[in-house]
């Protein structure tokens, strides 16, 4: 299923993710640093939603509170809580 975020405290504006099974499929950014965060979906695509959150939550950018990762992890625990 197809799911639509939207990052808070970042650059990135938006985030599309395809998440099947437990499994993230896909992953789109829009905005933020792109060479990075084409990194990021290249990496996540295919791991398990709950080993995503794990790495990922608590990743600060600098000074800010979160970052890109940390806000995808905050995407897929929204999504699992909608999920439940």
């Amino acid at each position: 299923m197809t799911y639509e975020y939207f990052p808070h405290g970042v650059c990135s504006r938006r985030m599309i993710l395809d998440v099947e099974d437990g499994i993230v499929k896909e992953l789109i950014v829009e905005g933020g640093c792109n060479g990075n965060l084409q990194g990021i979906s290249s990496l996540v695509k295919g791991m398990k939603v709950d080993d995503v959150i794990e790495r990922l939550s608590g990743i600060r950018c600098g000074s800010k509170p979160t970052s890109c990762p940390a806000q995808l992890a905050e995407a897929l625990i929204k999504i699992k809580e909608d999920n439940a």
